[in-house]
């Protein structure tokens, strides 16, 4: 798949155009009020247990405003905080802080509640499968939500539509699905083929077919066992739809390989967190 790189030069431009969002056209009319040269000390306080992330978006959304604001981290991105920890200490020009602190917590609570909710998941399922995203990712973040999944634990899927062949359902529906597959196998140049099947019909079909991943999809723990008896030797074997906390390690039961999971991108909760004065 497509490499995710958060460089700070991204990192940079993203809380850019997040700060254009908040300030556009008059600037910060409320911290405007306060005496310019105010200095105080503000704390970044967990209020919830969970993996901490997006600590550079908060550091580079305090250098936009003011380079002289100072950001001491007292955790390390990634790491496990719990309620009432101390995350960092962010000293400078009170106005400037506030400005940008609505930005910065938006960031940090966004990254923060993915990397969380995947490892729930994580920790839930230990080593039996991977816990895998999918591209159900909120328009024009879906670098950021994938880079937030791997951060609690969980693997990206293709990155974009042009990383590798996925033969839905609907796919299925518009064409011959045996047609479907020969044909990606004579234009795979390199790319990953997985293939997506409702029941054991459709699987019993393309067996055989040299392609390399089989997506099953909203099976039942019962009859995802049996199709993964069938398929495991051939493929790489992975399950989707309706997967909760609660259901996951039943299916993780089945021998399946990975989990795929929408939620960690689009039903999300975000972390709490505060700045306090």
């Amino acid at each position: 798949m497509s490499k995710i790189i958060l460089s700070k030069n991204f990192i940079r431009g993203i809380c850019k155009l997040a700060l254009n969002e908040d300030l556009y056209p008059l600037g910060d009319i409320s911290s405007n009020l306060l005496q310019n040269n105010i200095k105080k000390k503000v704390k970044l306080i967990s209020n919830q247990s969970g993996i901490i992330g997006g600590l550079e978006f908060a550091k580079q959304t305090f250098k936009l405003i003011d380079k002289k604001i100072k950001i001491n981290l007292k955790k390390k991105e990634g790491s496990k905080i719990k309620k009432g920890d101390l995350i960092a200490i962010i000293e400078g020009n009170t106005k400037h802080i506030l400005t940008g602190e609505r930005v910065a917590l938006n960031f940090l609570s966004l990254i923060s509640g993915i990397a969380t909710t995947t490892n729930q998941f994580v920790k839930k399922v230990g080593k039996k499968s991977k816990i895998c995203c999918t591209r159900k990712t909120i328009p024009n973040l879906r670098v950021i939500q994938k880079y937030a999944v791997k951060l609690g634990g969980g693997i990206n899927h293709r990155f974009n539509l042009s990383d590798e062949y996925l033969i839905k359902d609907n796919h299925i529906k518009s064409a011959d699905m045996k047609k479907l597959i020969q044909l990606a196998i004579k234009k795979k140049k390199g790319k990953k083929i997985t293939v997506e099947v409702d029941d054991l019909v459709q699987l019993k079909k393309i067996i055989g077919l040299k392609f390399d991943r089989i997506l099953f999809d909203n099976m039942k723990p019962k009859i995802l066992k049996k199709a993964i008896v069938l398929s495991e030797k051939l493929y790489e074997t992975e399950a989707s739809g309706g997967i909760t906390l609660k259901n996951v390690i039943k299916i993780a039961n089945t021998g399946v390989k990975r989990i795929s999971i929408g939620s960690l991108t689009h039903s999300f909760n975000s972390l709490d967190l505060k700045f306090e004065i």
